[in-house]
């Protein structure tokens, strides 16, 4: 392998510190230097001065639906290819039925804890 051949990655990486080094240099000279006025350093929405905090609580009830949201995607992630890829798994005679029983075997009992747990319900 010759230099030529990484030429257009080395290239790339430079360019890339370059882009990353002027950005950082502009944030520098332009940014501010200290918190010297505070009425400039609030939000502002409409002329109407924030009321309240701006950081609220949510309930836990949205990061565990977000959570079953984010495990029943991955069974699907998990599942699209081998449904694409059944027929040639069958044809070169690879057994692929028993690795996917167990598969939705340990889904299906986390669906049912769930349940049992009443983490789906959301009026609670």
């Amino acid at each position: 392998m010759a230099i030529s051949d990484f030429l257009p990655v080395l290239i790339q990486v430079c360019l890339a510190v370059v882009i990353g080094a002027v950005i950082i240099l502009a944030s520098v000279v332009v940014g501010q230097r200290g918190r010297k006025n505070k009425i400039k350093d609030t939000a502002y929405e409409c002329g109407v001065p924030p009321a309240g905090k701006s950081r609220t609580r949510y309930a836990v009830k949205f990061y565990v639906t977000a959570m079953l949201f984010i495990l029943f995607d991955i069974e699907v992630v998990f599942l699209i290819p081998w449904l694409l890829s059944y027929r040639e798994f069958l044809v070169n005679s690879i057994p692929i039925v028993a690795p996917m029983a167990v598969f939705f075997g340990i889904f299906i009992l986390g669906l049912v804890y769930e349940l049992k747990k009443g983490a789906i319900e959301w009026e609670r």
